[in-house]
């Protein structure tokens, strides 16, 4: 079980623990993903509705998109808490996080745009406007 109405998951880069939103659950479980058992609930607040995940790549910060909650929340992966939030725009709903790690994306649906989040200051930097409706989004390195 891992709450209702589960909208994503994310693996830390070992593979060892896996995390599931439930968005009508206003938490987020985690996963022993070896022995497939839950572990732990971490809960996010009343009113929070999670919706995608994104892991920074070493796998020590957890970004949660909470849609109609407007946020990104940032959770420690070694406590499994959360240690700060930002209004990240009109319902996040996509999430991904940049190859350093430096940068959140959020993709905000009925705004028609995407969110960038400074990590380190915990501020949105820029608004883009991307088209009606965006609903996921990916980060990709170009080399």
């Amino acid at each position: 079980e891992v709450g209702p109405r589960p909208r994503s998951v994310a693996f830390l880069p070992d593979g060892s623990r896996a995390y599931v939103p439930a968005e009508n659950g206003a938490l987020v479980a985690v996963i022993d993903a070896r022995r497939l058992v839950r572990l732990k609930t971490i809960d996010l607040g009343q009113g929070m509705r999670p919706m995608g995940l994104a892991l920074s790549p070493d796998g020590k910060s957890l970004f949660v998109s909470t849609g109609r909650s407007r946020m990104v929340l940032f959770v420690d992966t070694a406590t499994d808490a959360v240690v700060g939030s930002i209004e990240a725009g009109d319902r996040p709903w996509g999430i991904a996080v940049s190859a350093d790690g430096r940068t959140v994306y959020t993709a905000n649906g009925p705004s028609n745009d995407v969110s960038v989040i400074d990590v380190a200051s915990r501020t949105v930097t820029k608004k883009i406007p991307v088209g009606d409706g965006p609903w996921g989004i990916v980060a990709v390195t170009r080399r």
